[in-house]
């Protein structure tokens, strides 16, 4: 993201974004990530089923089942796409692959957004899968220690909150709010040049799964 700030210009607080925190969004493809996963009780089978029917066909969302899928790390890439007529920032495209499986962890397509049911401006995160789209509608909130979360939590259409597309052969497109599903993700200043984010994602308010993420400085090559 071009300028992170821009995120919170609506906010009344008086909380200012951590260098860290902001560098990395602002130049991720300058950093090398590391992922830890935690699957709750019962969840996990519907993890390893989710992997086995569809995440790795697809390579899309394989969400790492032990400890050594994530020992490894990942490889981070991003394409930035713009309007060259404007000179604007439209999408940037964000790849995550488990360098231990070679499965991808996500690729997704992200930008800004205002929706009807929020009055600030939202991350929306857009993940292609076959006829359609799995899209994430997130509020940031910048909170006193320099730290932001993004929470994708609502209560109807047009909340911020997980979204289904199915697009038909006759040009007619579905959608469909999933109040059930909720993710928050925090990501706050740790180590010198290396901010971490938890990631915890819930179904009808129980939390199944969480990621810790470790974002550390590329070398720089001369």
């Amino acid at each position: 993201m071009k300028d992170f700030s821009v995120l919170f210009e609506d906010s009344h607080s008086t909380a200012i974004v951590a260098p860290a925190v902001q560098d990395f969004y602002e130049h991720t493809s300058a950093y090398n990530l590391d992922v830890w996963s935690e699957w709750h009780g019962f969840f996990k089978p519907f993890g390893l089923a989710l992997a086995v029917l569809f995440s790795r066909r697809l390579q899309q969302l394989n969400i790492p089942l032990s400890s050594l899928d994530s020992s490894k790390g990942m490889t981070s890439s991003v394409l930035q796409m713009w309007d060259r007529q404007k000179g604007q920032l439209v999408q940037t495209a964000w790849v995550r692959e488990l360098h231990a499986t070679g499965n991808v962890l996500y690729a997704g397509s992200y930008s800004i957004c205002r929706i009807p049911g929020y009055t600030k401006l939202c991350v929306r995160v857009i993940f292609p899968l076959p006829n359609g789209n799995a899209i994430v509608v997130m509020k940031p909130e910048c909170h006193a220690d320099g730290s932001i979360s993004l929470t994708s939590a609502g209560k109807k259409f047009g909340d911020p909150g997980f979204y289904f597309t199915v697009h038909g052969r006759d040009g007619k497109t579905w959608a469909r709010y999933v109040k059930a599903m909720q993710e928050k993700i925090s990501v706050y200043p740790a180590e010198p040049n290396a901010p971490r984010a938890d990631h915890v994602l819930w179904f009808w308010r129980m939390p199944f799964l969480r990621l810790h993420y470790r974002m550390v400085q590329k070398p720089v090559t001369v």
